[in-house]
């Protein structure tokens, strides 16, 4: 067990390493093409909401508030 802790805490300090030094991406991506990954998220995610909220159909519980009137009591007849 001591060896397979040893070994796992090893490889886990070689990728911390390993993402400090910036090895695992190109430093240029995020410069090229970060604000148009964002902007494209950003109208994605807008597309989608614009779309649910007014084309499917969903009841959304909105506040009955002024809207329902109660029911009249009736007396049980014996």
């Amino acid at each position: 067990m001591y060896g397979f802790a040893k070994a796992t805490v090893n490889l886990s300090g070689q990728a911390v390493r390993h993402v400090r030094h910036g090895s695992t991406v190109s430093k240029d991506f995020h410069s090229k093409y970060g604000t148009v990954v964002l902007l494209g998220g950003a109208a994605f995610c807008t597309t989608v909401w614009g779309y649910v909220l007014t084309q499917a159909g969903i009841t959304w519980n909105l506040s009955p508030v002024k809207r329902m009137m109660p029911k009249e009591w009736r007396e049980a007849e014996e």
